[in-house]
């Protein structure tokens, strides 16, 4: 199942800058963290993915465990 979003667009005097929301469910279901970072990688011109550090988020997830 997908989950529609629009791509949003301001632009300032200088500069633009595009923006991507991510839909809550998704989030969830992925459990990112607030701060994040994530790597944006071009397959083509139809596919963008987004992809995440998989060392750096396991270790994230230890941690947190860890103090649970």
């Amino acid at each position: 199942m997908g989950f529609q979003t629009k791509i949003q667009l301001i632009k300032r005097a200088n500069s633009e800058q595009w923006y991507i929301n991510l839909p809550s469910a998704i989030a969830q279901a992925m459990e990112f963290d607030r701060g994040e970072v994530v790597e944006w990688i071009i397959e083509n011109k139809h596919k963008l993915i987004l992809k995440r550090n998989k060392e750096l988020s396991t270790e994230k997830k230890n941690f947190k465990r860890n103090l649970d």
